[in-house]
């Protein structure tokens, strides 16, 4: 794996309250690391874009902070939070739109923390989902199977479900990718709320310009941490072509990390 700044802190500010503490933490698949120590807090209420070449991490990270992934090595922590208070938004390409539900449905499946598999639906639950669907302009097609959707329209559909999930802690993988214009505009708009209301938010994009725009801060990965902090401070070319080196170099298969080796050969006999 590449060597970069090893326990880079993510703290931003003194004493933060936490809302992610990672503690040499490690992610990968089979024993073979994709994304590998990182140490630091994320503070609740911020608003942060997760970014990096293809191959980074991003959504290995975000798949790790939901528990979709155990550590490798190290830990994370999610200080007072539950697991109802994490809405975790994957990317389209994993979603299955074949099945059989509409969009009224797609969208009930946000309350399911509150529900449970079997629980019913009634009138308060109801107007919960259609308001949902209201701010994201979705009323008019609650009947409409979602396989009918455009990419658009889908996407909006997601939204809604992570509007009625009503999380504290919010992980988007690649909103806005095959997604037009417009909907770009909108969804931005609801996660500026969502940042306006002090919930903490994590995006995995690719577009730099997007993260200029409407992204105070910015975790810049390339299977570690290469930098992190004020967008403008990390968005440098030299950052952002350290970044694409580091992923050129790693090794997908190497089941130890080259700061591990290190380690190890220092140890006495």
């Amino acid at each position: 794996m590449g060597r970069g700044a090893v326990g880079l802190a993510l703290t931003m500010s003194p004493r933060p309250e936490p809302a992610i503490v990672f503690c040499d933490l490690t992610l990968g698949y089979d024993r073979h690391p994709a994304v590998h120590h990182i140490d630091g807090t994320i503070k609740r209420g911020a608003l942060i874009a997760v970014i990096g070449p293809n191959g980074a991490g991003k959504s290995t990270l975000l798949k790790g902070i939901m528990g979709e992934l155990s550590p490798l090595d190290g830990s994370l922590s999610l200080p007072g939070l539950g697991k109802s208070a994490i809405a975790y938004l994957p990317q389209v390409i994993d979603i299955d739109r074949s099945f059989p539900i509409s969009v009224f449905d797609c969208v009930a499946m946000g309350l399911w923390h509150e529900i449970g598999a079997w629980g019913g639906i009634d009138a308060r639950r109801q107007e919960a989902v259609t308001r949902s669907l209201a701010e994201v302009g979705l009323v008019d097609l609650a009947a409409r199977p979602i396989g009918t959707l455009s990419g658009g329209q889908f996407q909006r559909v997601l939204f809604a479900r992570l509007l009625l999930q009503d999380a504290s802690l919010i992980l988007l993988d690649e909103p806005f990718r095959a997604v037009d214009t417009k909907t770009v505009a909108d969804l931005i708009a609801l996660i500026l709320r969502w940042h306006e209301e002090g919930r903490t938010v994590l995006a995995a994009l690719h577009d730099i310009e997007q993260v200029r725009a409407y992204f105070p801060e910015t975790l810049l990965l390339a299977r570690e941490v290469v930098a992190f902090g004020d967008t403008g401070k990390v968005l440098t070319p030299q950052n952002l072509a350290r970044s694409r080196q580091l992923v050129e170099a790693f090794d997908a298969h190497a089941e130890i990390c080259a700061r591990d080796e290190e380690i190890r050969e220092r140890e006495p006999a």
